[in-house]
């Protein structure tokens, strides 16, 4: 049998059939194994004038939450994200509920902080009833919250739970 031009005299492929041939078997592996590729990123819907505002208290975090919990007529917990300095980085609305509950999993807490790049963080949600007290689903999810944000480097600063012109904060009441 004569060699073609793509052989060798000891009928091995040459350097150039070699690559072809590699080549090929990369491709049907490629599709074997077709693994999705995604890109996550962060968009900025809106500008809310908190870019400097800084977090040094829970009078501040109610005074710069109560405009966006005001008429809300079920629960929404929101997540505002702080940057080393403790500086607004962004708000983020986590998760609407009913008129009594809010389902809130620690992943969608952290997706968008993790995001944000933020450092610490200041939980929000709020009771449409008017009452501020915290429920003890409420503590259970707070710490459940800061066991995350320890394990993922964000400080969880505060948990803030808002009623009718008032508001409760575990951090005030050293419950975090």
């Amino acid at each position: 049998m004569t060699p073609t031009a793509h052989e060798t005299s000891q009928g091995n492929l040459s350097p150039r059939s070699a690559r072809k041939a590699s080549s090929a078997k990369l491709q049907r592996t490629q599709h074997a194994y077709a693994i999705p590729r995604y890109r996550v990123m962060l968009v900025k819907e809106s500008r809310a004038h908190t870019s400097h505002v800084r977090i040094s208290d829970s009078q501040t975090v109610y005074r710069l939450l109560a405009p966006l919990f005001d008429g809300l007529d079920r629960e929404h917990f929101m997540v505002v994200g702080l940057d080393a300095k403790h500086a607004v980085i962004g708000i983020n609305t986590v998760s609407i509920g009913s008129v009594t509950l809010c389902i809130v999993h620690p992943r969608e807490v952290f997706k968008p902080l993790l995001l944000m790049n933020a450092s610490a963080v200041i939980l929000a949600h709020n009771h449409p009833s008017g009452d501020s007290p915290p429920s003890q689903e409420d503590r259970a999810l707070t710490r459940r919250l800061k066991e995350g944000g320890d394990l993922l480097g964000i400080t969880v600063l505060d948990h803030i739970v808002l009623g009718e012109d008032r508001y409760h904060s575990f951090a005030d009441h050293q419950e975090l």
